[in-house]
C-alpha cells in the first residue's frame, strides 16, 4: 500500500527528533532576549518563554519515549515557571514603585526650592 512516500512511523520519528532540535534553539534565541533586553517586560516575557518551551521539550519526550513519569516532571515544571515568573514581576513591579515614590520626591524637592 506505500506507493513510494515514507510511512507514517518514519514520519512521525523524524518528527520528534527534529521538533526538539528547533524548540532548542528556539530557547537559545528567548536566553539572548532575556539577556539582551532592553526592557525588564521583555525579559520576563523571555524568561516565561523559554520555560513554556521546555515544557513542551519534556512533553515531547514523554511521547517519543513513552515515559509517563515526565508528563509529571512537565507538570512540576510548569508550576516552578508560573512561580518564577510571577516572583519576577512582583520584585519588578516593587522596584518600579520606589523608583517613581523617589521621582516624585526628587520633584516636590524641586518645587519647594
Amino acid at each position: 500500500m506505500n506507493s513510494g512516500g515514507i510511512a507514517l512511523e518514519t514520519a512521525f520519528e523524524i518528527v520528534m527528533t527534529v521538533f526538539p532540535v528547533i524548540l532548542a534553539l528556539m530557547v537559545f534565541l528567548c536566553l539572548i532576549r532575556a539577556i539582551k533586553g532592553p526592557r525588564i517586560a521583555d525579559r520576563i516575557v523571555a524568561i516565561n518563554m523559554m520555560g513554556t518551551l521546555t515544557m513542551v521539550i519534556i512533553a515531547i519526550l514523554a511521547v517519543k519515549m513513552n515515559e509517563g513519569y515526565l508528563v509529571d516532571i512537565c507538570i512540576i515544571y510548569a508550576m516552578i515557571s508560573f512561580l518564577a515568573v510571577t516572583l519576577l514581576t512582583k520584585v519588578y513591579m516593587g522596584v518600579y514603585a520606589e523608583r517613581k515614590k523617589k521621582e516624585a520626591e526628587r520633584s516636590d524637592n524641586t518645587n519647594l526650592d
